[in-house]
């Protein structure tokens, strides 16, 4: 195990995830919590994190209507998409190998210079480009559906679309707030990025992926996998490195 520079010891971080037991949404949030009160405020994994626990947050407070056409398909989604951050996570503080879209930030954790913002989207680009479209699959697998592009599933999908888009400037402008409420970062490229990247168009296309991956097996689902990778870590590494 290595120890981060602040003096957090991966251990720790690798200890949380290994205990912990994620089955349900408050799984996931309690993991998050967790990793949160650990990591330091030097430390740019806490950026993405503390952004995806208070994106669950909200969307789990907030379903539109009230309720949402099919909730067991969603949480199991939630749970099954936190379920490949942990995991990766886990691999890359016990050294094994990680695929590009994931060691863009996490090789990235203490390097200065890099507002947390940036830190926050580039997670939220391995999460979503890399691991999303595998998530829909294995949930699908799971609860012996293919959701169709009128029903329920797809629905539900586009909803929390709605939520993200209306959610993510203003949480990304908290996260560039200091403890005294000041803004200590420049939110200004919270716009430049978002122009480029952008949370519900990377959902949407990871939806469309998952159903061009149902139609692959064998080296072609494989080599489609390797290829989205590879840009998905490109492109995070060029979220970390604007000015």
């Amino acid at each position: 195990m290595s120890t981060s520079p602040s003096g957090t010891s991966d251990q720790a971080l690798a200890a949380i995830i290994s205990r912990a037991g994620v089955n349900t949404i408050a799984d996931v949030i309690a993991v998050m919590k967790s990793i949160d009160a650990l990591l330091p405020e030097n430390d740019g994994l806490k950026w993405f994190n503390r952004l995806y626990l208070m994106v669950t947050d909200n969307v789990n407070a907030q379903p539109p209507g009230g309720a949402w056409q099919n909730p067991a398909w969603l949480d199991h989604l939630d749970v099954v998409f936190a379920g490949l951050y942990f995991e990766a996570l886990a691999g890359f503080v016990a050294g094994h190998a990680t695929a590009s879209s994931w060691s863009a930030l996490f090789e990235a954790r203490f390097n200065a210079g890099i507002d947390r913002i940036q830190f926050a989207l580039a997670g939220m680009n391995a999460h979503i480009n890399h691991d999303l479209a595998p998530a829909l699959l294995k949930t699908d697998a799971d609860l012996n559906l293919v959701p169709t592009p009128d029903g329920p599933e797809h629905d539900d999908f586009e909803a929390v679309n709605e939520l993200l888009n209306t959610l993510m400037p203003s949480v990304l402008t908290m996260l560039a707030t200091d403890a005294l409420g000041y803004l200590a970062q420049d939110t200004g490229k919270i716009g430049r990025i978002l122009a480029y990247w952008n949370i519900c168009r990377a959902r949407d296309l990871a939806w469309d992926f998952a159903n061009h991956l149902r139609e692959l097996s064998g080296i072609a689902f494989d080599t489609a996998l390797d290829m989205q990778d590879a840009l998905t870590g490109a492109l995070g590494r060029a979220i970390l490195a604007q000015a």
